[in-house]
């Protein structure tokens, strides 16, 4: 069967009448050269961007009846900063109305949408507006930065400026210039995470350029005065209410709601795209944009070219964390693509496949790409659950059953920096999980009385017990083991396990509300659950197994619910067991905590997915004292 690809090009225009060229559009590279810097600092200009489709043999195109009236199943979409409202906006252009969408105070990112009467007046805008909704909060669980983006939605045949449409969804971004010496003193001060410590110590030490071109939600982010300036004709200047505008090709095979099928495309991973590109994923022939800081074609050699080897590293090329697409007929900011099925169908692939789907998340190549160029993570849940001083660094959490006490390991690496007393347990109860339940950047207990079932979670900050309340009572059998974010809602879930049966449950949470649950895949005899963690970076926290009998582990590779693989890691000694996993060295992967029960003695394996990369001893933990986090 031939198989579906994408060619996505790019183009930018800058007000004032000066033109910036057109970067791989139809293989015609030349017309890059024409790109200029405008003369003026911070004004604003337009990047356009399209997905095109390049074989459409085996696409199920739409049918007039599906255009008009086909409402497709969608789960319900998961709360956003918005509020959607039925009040209508003039909007110049091809339509004449949009419903608007309230926005309510927030001290983490908005993305406000607004939807343009081509989607309010169809029969299945439900289904179309919730699937935008679904795909806007992952980015305002994902990033905490204060500000507010706004973009204009559409489903179209052609663009706002009438041109049609020849893929599945484009975007205009409202861009500006800013000088180098601004842009990365600005990048530099909003540096919050290990992401962002290892990415600015790659940074050059002279200037490559005089001025970086980046989006207007990119400039706010680090606090730059790039306001929105596009008008919903695709027109920039002054009082245009939007950072970017999102058209959905109506006469595509757009699939609104998961799963998805073969022969469609998956309209969420298509809308997370484009907002990737509004909120700063540009590459522009001719001009030096964010991402050609960290794009490099071996260890220390940059390349921000179109031509040889490119790859994103935030470690000066040490680490290829996903390679740049180079081929000139398609998106130079987006990744490399494979054949379909990819075993990697991340958001920004240059060819995406009909019938896969892919989110953002904190750990794939785009969360770690926006987190880089200036956007600043809520946390990082997935692998650096237990970082209780926030330091960018995973602590230990020691447990005395005689005493019941709890107390934090302040760790960097391997080497013990400090302690502090935890709140001391009541009787009965014992510490299942820590990760951060509600999303105030700091981890929290998970508390689990395997007498009674309960569930309670202590609400922490830093070592201080500020708060608490009652989760769900897991059913007679089952016990919580774990808790990682499972279903990508930025909240962790809970993980069950029954011993009698070796069968594993997720209960999805909404900080301490259950909100749904799905079965996980059964254990065989002898193994246990030793931690969670996302060692493959696909976005997807994994199992990994542990047989005591024989110290062997295992990782389970999992996309929600579903194992989807597995292999084998390293065996741990004689005595010693792996009892947690997290991102010890930064370098984004998870690594193994091991433990000597009887020398107290711990070791951290520096993993990368299933491979050891290097050790180190821990310190050592007095008598009468174990290890329960992470």
């Amino acid at each position: 069967m031939q198989r579906r690809t994408l060619i996505i090009a790019s183009s930018i225009i800058f007000a004032g009448g000066v033109a910036l060229g057109i970067a791989a559009l139809a293989g015609d590279t030349n017309l890059a050269e024409r790109n200029v810097i405008p003369a003026t600092p911070l004004q604003p200009g337009r990047v356009a961007h399209e997905s095109r489709v390049e074989s459409q043999s085996a696409l199920q195109f739409p049918t007039a009846s599906d255009v008009d009236a086909g409402i497709e199943a969608v789960s319900s979409a998961q709360a956003t900063s918005n509020s959607f409202m039925a009040s209508s906006n003039a909007v110049a252009g091809s339509h004449s109305e949009a419903k608007t969408a309230a926005t309510v105070a927030t001290t983490r990112l908005t993305i406000r949408a607004t939807f343009d009467s081509s989607i309010a007046t169809r029969p299945n805008a439900a289904a179309i507006e919730a699937t935008i909704n679904q795909a806007i909060s992952i980015y305002e669980s994902t990033f905490s930065d204060p500000i507010t983006i706004q973009i204009l939605f559409r489903y179209a045949t052609s663009n706002p400026d009438g041109t049609v449409l020849a893929g599945p969804s484009s975007n205009l971004s409202v861009v500006y210039a800013t000088g180098w010496d601004t842009w990365i003193s600005s990048l530099k001060a909003a540096a919050t995470t290990s992401n962002d410590s290892a990415a600015i110590a790659s940074l050059p030490g002279n200037a490559l350029s005089t001025g970086i071109v980046a989006t207007g939600a990119n400039g706010r982010a680090l606090g730059l005065n790039t306001p929105p300036a596009m008008f919903a004709d695709g027109t920039v200047g002054t009082g245009g209410p939007y950072d970017g505008i999102v058209t959905l090709n109506s006469a595509m095979a757009l699939q609104f709601g998961r799963p998805t099928s073969a022969g469609k495309f998956d309209a969420q991973r298509a809308i997370e795209h484009e907002i990737d590109s509004i909120m700063g994923l540009i590459h522009i022939a001719g001009n030096f944009t964010p991402d050609d800081l960290f794009s490099w074609s071996s260890r220390g050699v940059r390349n921000s070219a179109t031509s040889g080897t490119r790859y994103f590293s935030i470690d000066g090329g040490a680490t290829n964390i996903v390679n740049f697409n180079q081929n000139p007929n398609s998106d130079p900011a987006a990744w490399q693509s494979s054949s379909c099925p990819q075993a990697h169908p991340y958001v920004q692939n240059a060819s995406p496949c009909a019938g896969q789907s892919s989110d953002i998340s904190e750990t794939t190549p785009e969360g770690i790409n926006l987190d880089v160029i200036g956007y600043d993570l809520v946390s990082l849940s997935t692998n650096l659950p237990s970082d209780f001083n926030n330091d960018g660094h995973p602590d230990y959490l020691l447990y005395n059953s005689s005493t019941r006490q709890t107390v934090i390991w302040y760790m960097n690496k391997n080497a013990h920096i400090g302690g502090a007393f935890g709140p001391t347990l009541p009787g009965g109860w014992q510490v299942a999980a820590v990760a951060d339940f509600n999303l105030d950047s700091h981890p929290d207990y998970l508390l689990f009385n395997p007498a009674t079932r309960q569930t309670v979670i202590w609400y922490m900050n830093n070592n201080a017990r500020i708060d608490s309340t009652f989760g769900p009572t897991p059913p007679s059998g089952w016990s919580v083991v774990a808790a990682a974010d499972f279903n990508g809602d930025g909240y962790p879930d809970y993980l069950l396990y029954n011993a009698n049966t070796r069968a594993t449950v997720i209960w999805y949470m909404r900080n301490s509300v259950r909100i749904g649950s799905v079965t996980g895949p059964v254990l065989p005899g002898g193994w246990q659950v030793a931690g969670v963690g996302d060692f493959n970076l696909d976005g997807h926290p994994d199992y990994l197994l542990f047989n005591p009998a024989t110290r062997q582990t295992v990782i389970w590779y999992m996309n929600k619910n579903v194992r989807v693989d597995s292999t084998f890691g390293p065996t741990p000694p004689g005595g010693w067991s792996v009892v947690g996993v997290a991102d010890f060295n930064s370098d984004g992967y998870p690594d193994y905590l091991l433990y000597n029960a009887s020398t107290g003695g711990t070791a951290i394996w520096y993993m990368r997915n299933s491979v050891r990369i290097g050790s180190a001893a821990g310190p050592a933990l007095p008598g009468g004292w174990t290890l329960v986090g992470p």
